[in-house]
């Protein structure tokens, strides 16, 4: 079974949109995801991660949500 985490991007790297790289915070672990299929993401924004690469930004009431689901089965920690 695959899962997207969602994540907090702290700061993008790179210009050209598919090109972008960005550094997430997925609790207390950081990763560089792939911006290519969000160009419009913003630093601040949490997005959808699945294998290096981030598939949609996410409204934070749906992050609380998933947040809370992952702490109730006991995955809170990526």
């Amino acid at each position: 079974m695959c899962l997207a985490v969602p994540g907090e991007i702290l700061r993008i790297e790179g210009v050209l949109p598919l090109e972008q790289m960005a550094q997430v915070r997925f609790g207390t672990v950081e990763k560089s995801v792939c911006l290519a299929f969000v160009p419009q993401a913003q630093v601040g924004d949490y997005v959808l991660v699945h294998a290096g690469i981030a598939i949609s930004i996410v409204q934070q009431d749906e992050v609380q949500r998933i947040f809370t689901y992952l702490d109730e089965i006991g995955e809170s920690n990526p």
